[in-house]
């Protein structure tokens, strides 16, 4: 049978040794080193789960408005016009807040997420994706969203690290 030795602990603390010269060696103490944490190390699994947790929210978003009716298929053209602005100016808060949380280089993604189910299920109720005019202006609108969120969550950390310095 094998017997292995103890094994060593993961950190062992780096020990500087005086100078060869003549002198007895002492041993000299490390300074104890001082971790600084920033925000940014506790929001990694906020900032993880945004896009799944962004995509329940249209889901859920986009339920609520087929519920109360507040999709673009209304009786009257003008009621149809501001039924649907409403919908993307809900969507686009959702978008900004939701790219906000979420890492900067998902932001397309939370986009198009939000798009797919404004698309989908407001403008068209049968879960059809189309590409004209209303369907591109949704687009740009939760794109440029998107965006102006991630900006702001850029501009923010940029502060918190100027502070923390």
């Amino acid at each position: 049978m094998a017997v292995f030795p103890p094994s060593l602990p993961f950190h062992r603390p780096r020990i500087p040794r005086a100078p060869r010269s003549g002198t007895p060696r002492s041993r000299v103490l490390p300074r104890p080193r001082t971790v600084r944490r920033t925000a940014a190390h506790d929001r990694t699994l906020a900032r993880d789960l945004a896009v799944p947790l962004g995509a329940v929210a249209a889901a859920l978003l986009a339920t609520a408005l087929l519920l109360t009716g507040r999709t673009g298929h209304a009786t009257r053209p003008s009621h149809a016009a501001v039924t649907l602005a409403v919908a993307l100016a809900v969507f686009a808060l959702l978008t900004l807040l939701v790219s906000a949380l979420a890492r900067p280089l998902l932001m397309p993604v939370v986009a198009l997420v939000s798009w797919m189910f404004y698309d989908g299920f407001v403008l068209h109720q049968r879960s059809d994706l189309a590409f004209q005019q209303p369907d591109r202006t949704g687009l740009l609108v939760l794109l440029l969203a998107g965006a102006a969120g991630a900006g702001c969550a850029a501009a923010v950390r940029s502060l918190r690290r100027r502070r923390a310095r």
